[in-house]
Parts: structure tokens; C-alpha cells; sequence
């Protein structure tokens, strides 16, 4: 009787297991050849990125530090053809090819410039709709922020890299150019100019513009946010005419631990007949003590582009008030209408 309760026992115990293994249909599996290379968010940017190859004029002021040949992604965002990319590459631009995806070569025009932010568009030729990019929203975009940054090399390959926003911060550059909120992506890639940096579903975030720090380098990104609501402006007139013009010294300055210096000055600029000499230290503008060289963008562009703008410099012993008479780099430049 023991015997058989055991038999019974174990019966119960393990015949429903059986039947559950036989009967379960067996997992499907992918085969590797339906696999996609590319992770979606790559898929979806990509038919919207060119690789524009520039060539600048030689006597233009942007090609002494650029250089006359220039190469950066451009990334679509009207089906019309207009395409936004990193300002310097087409700063003083007298050619521009655009390589789409499938290999074509067409040529493109210079439409806008906006100092501001730093970004460019352009416009291709030939009838459209070209594939467009769907613009995302970078004004919640936070360190830790998941990211792709995609974009296009010499050879037309495909250059990208998955990525997260290191920090969103500001950041100040030697030549007059701040923003307020720069979004700070790692790892950079090896092409990074004009290269959009996308979001999980392919919607742009911001345009890569600059490789900084040292190895593991990373890129600073322009949030895509101060594009979208000028980026009509920009196509119709090109420049923004709706915010006053900042006035521009062509002052080139470097941050140190004492303080601001003067490090260069834009050919064109101003500042370079002002008085000033490499190697001043910037104590105030207008009256307003700096400290930092944000603290001096800050004053300098309070002002509008034609006033007098009193920046008192320390050399060696002696202080020295130096008046500039700012201009509108715009209007020097004969960009827009």
C-alpha cells in the first residue's frame, strides 16, 4: 500500500510537467539576417542628413582661423529643402554641394546665419519634398538624458554613437558667443560638426557644433529649442530681425583664474584699432565690474549694436579705459534683408 501511494504521489508530481514541456510551442527566435544594423533612432534621422562639402571666399575674415575648405552635416527639417548646420562651416560660403544618403551630389545656397546661437541653413536645390527630421523639445532634456548623436563623415559614411547628456550648462566661447543652455553629450563622435543629437524615437534634441576638453572628448550641442521658433524667420529674411541686433566688438577672449584677457581680435572687427593688446586684463564694461568672461557677454550685450561700449583693461601697473564703438555684425557682413 506504502508502494503504491509513492507510485501515485509521484504521478501527480511530475505528469503535468511532462505535459507542459511537450506541449509548449518552442520560442521563436530572429533569424540574424532580419536584425536591423542600426538602432531605430539612427533609422529615423538618417534619410534627413547631408554631408556639405563648403568652400569659403580666401580673403573672407572667417577663413584665416577656418580655413577655405570646409565640411559639416546638415540636417533637414523642411520638406523644402532647408537644412540647419553649425554657423562657421558656411560663414563667407561661395559654394556649398549637399551629399544626400543615396549618393546624389546638388548644390545649395547660404539662406541665414544667426550668430546667436551659432547655426546656419541652407537650402537645396531641386524639387522636393526631401526627407525631413522631426524636431523634438530639448527644454526637459537633463544630465542623464539617454541620446543619440548621428551624423555624416567626409566619405558619406554614417557616423554615430549612442550618447548621454553629460551636464546642460552654460557656455562661453573666445569670440563673442554664449549660451545660456548647452547641452554637454559624451562620447563625441569623430565627425561632430552640424551632427543632430537625437532622442530614443529619432527627433532632434540639439546640433552638435564643438569636440572640447580633453580625451574622452566631449561635444557641445545647440538645444534644438532656439531654432525652432526662429527657424521661420531665418528661412524668410535671413537673419532674426525680431531681437535687437547684440553689439559686436570682435574682442577674442580667454577666462583665467584672475580674471578675463585679452587673447586676439577679429580681423574685421572694431577692437582691433581700439588699443587693445593681448595680454589685458578686463576689469569692467561700461562701469560694471566682470569677473568672468560670461560676466562680460552679459554687459557687453546690454547695449545695442553702435554704442560706445568703455571697457577698462589693467596692463602691467597702469589702468586704461579703451571706448569701441560697437557694430551690427550683420550689417558688416550683408547678411539678410
Amino acid at each position: 500500500m506504502t508502494r503504491r501511494m509513492l507510485v501515485l504521489l509521484l504521478l501527480v508530481l511530475v505528469l503535468p510537467g511532462l505535459a507542459l514541456a511537450v506541449g509548449r510551442p518552442r520560442a521563436p527566435r530572429l533569424d540574424p539576417r532580419d536584425v536591423a544594423e542600426l538602432p531605430s533612432y539612427v533609422r529615423r534621422v538618417e534619410p534627413a542628413l547631408v554631408g556639405l562639402r563648403v568652400r569659403a571666399r580666401e580673403d573672407a575674415p572667417s577663413s584665416a582661423r577656418l580655413g577655405t575648405q570646409r565640411f559639416a552635416t546638415g540636417v533637414v527639417f523642411d520638406a523644402r529643402g532647408y537644412a540647419v548646420t553649425v554657423s562657421y562651416a558656411v560663414l563667407d560660403a561661395v559654394r556649398i554641394e549637399a551629399q544626400t544618403r543615396d549618393g546624389r551630389t546638388v548644390p545649395a545656397q547660404l539662406t541665414a546665419i544667426d550668430f546667436e546661437t551659432g547655426l546656419g541653413v541652407v537650402k537645396l536645390e531641386g524639387d522636393g519634398p526631401w526627407p525631413a527630421a522631426a524636431l523634438g523639445s530639448s527644454g526637459d532634456v537633463q544630465a542623464g538624458h539617454l541620446s543619440g548623436t548621428v551624423g555624416v563623415d567626409e566619405d558619406n559614411d554614417l557616423a554615430w554613437v549612442t550618447s548621454s547628456v553629460q551636464g546642460v550648462r552654460r557656455f562661453s566661447g573666445y569670440w563673442e558667443y554664449m549660451l545660456d543652455r548647452a547641452l554637454i553629450v559624451a562620447p563625441s563622435t569623430d565627425s561632430w560638426g552640424g551632427s543632430a543629437v537625437v532622442d530614443a524615437h529619432g527627433a532632434v534634441l540639439g546640433i552638435a557644433s564643438l569636440r572640447i576638453g580633453e580625451p574622452p572628448h566631449v561635444n557641445v550641442a545647440i538645444p534644438i529649442a532656439t531654432f525652432v521658433g526662429v527657424k521661420d524667420e531665418l528661412v524668410a529674411v535671413g537673419r532674426v530681425v525680431s531681437r535687437r541686433p547684440r553689439p559686436w566688438l570682435g574682442l577674442y577672449t580667454v577666462p583665467r583664474k584672475d580674471g578675463v584677457v585679452v587673447d586676439g581680435f577679429a580681423p574685421s572687427g572694431p577692437a582691433r584699432e581700439a588699443g587693445f593688446r593681448r595680454g589685458d586684463r578686463i576689469l569692467s564694461v561700461n562701469g560694471v565690474t566682470i569677473a568672468s568672461q560670461e560676466e562680460f557677454y552679459e554687459q557687453l550685450w546690454r547695449g545695442r549694436a553702435g554704442d560706445v561700449i568703455r571697457v577698462a583693461v589693467q596692463r602691467e601697473a597702469a589702468v586704461h579705459v579703451i571706448p569701441v564703438r560697437s557694430i551690427d555684425r550683420y550689417r558688416q557682413l550683408g547678411i539678410g534683408r
